[in-house]
């Protein structure tokens, strides 16, 4: 099942190209990973994806609702509250799943909003497939580390059951160890049915993520393409019974 889907997605503003010309398709249960050079509008990208962000030229399509993880400067940790107290304060926003809505959400996501009373760090880090994630619940935001960031706003995503999930330089900050836990724990939340579109500076090695590069030198000056229409509508529309 697709759940966004992006032809020609281009945004222009009345300083140039910010990106064009992407075409991208991610169906849930797929990982992929929107690469390219500093200035290349990957954040800009991510967020028009996820529909907190215009665009100007293109068509893009999606499925359901989407959750941010790790966007600096647009959606990141606040630096008061431990991270036990962020999983906390979000499953208390959300509430409940509604019940015309269990069936259309991860069970993972109804089972940690179901347990926040009790062990809401524990049925967050389990529901979003971390148990090995290196997040201490008592680690307040001002020090998490890039990646711990980013495992933080993995999990705070996932809890709302969204069809897709976007995060922002997933391997920014990190070493070698560190790319290869991330890039393996972003599989594994594909895996529980998300659509997952993440950037980076490049892809690990052996990663299962399809690749999008943007920003390249090689592309044809904006002056020689016209530009196409901007177009945006949801798939087909979400079943409520």
């Amino acid at each position: 099942m697709k759940i966004v889907e992006a032809n020609g997605l281009g945004l222009r503003t009345r300083r140039g190209w910010v990106y064009r010309d992407v075409d991208l398709s991610a169906e849930a249960g797929e990982l992929h990973a929107v690469t390219g050079p500093p200035g290349s509008g990957r954040t800009s990208l991510l967020l028009a994806l996820a529909g907190r962000f215009p665009h100007t030229h293109g068509e893009l399509r999606r499925r359901g609702p989407a959750a941010l993880g790790q966007v600096a400067g647009v959606h990141e940790p606040d630096p008061t509250l431990t991270v036990a107290e962020h999983i906390q304060e979000r499953l208390l926003l959300l509430g409940p799943v509604p019940r015309r809505r269990r069936q259309l959400v991860p069970v993972a996501a109804v089972r940690a909003r179901r347990a926040y009373r009790r062990d809401a760090f524990a049925a967050a880090i389990a529901g979003a497939g971390f148990t090995d994630a290196p997040l201490d619940p008592d680690r307040y935001g001002r020090d998490l580390t890039p990646v711990e960031r980013q495992v933080l706003g993995l999990v705070l995503a996932s809890l709302s059951g969204p069809n897709l999930i976007v995060a922002d330089d997933v391997d920014a900050g990190a070493d070698a160890p560190e790319r290869a836990w991330i890039w393996a724990a972003l599989s594994r939340l594909a895996d529980q049915g998300y659509a997952v579109v993440v950037s980076a500076r490049a892809v690990e090695p052996g990663a299962t993520a399809v690749t999008h590069r943007i920003g390249d030198p090689a592309l044809p000056s904006p002056a020689l393409v016209a530009p196409r229409p901007a177009v945006e509508a949801d798939l087909t529309p979400e079943v409520t019974a």
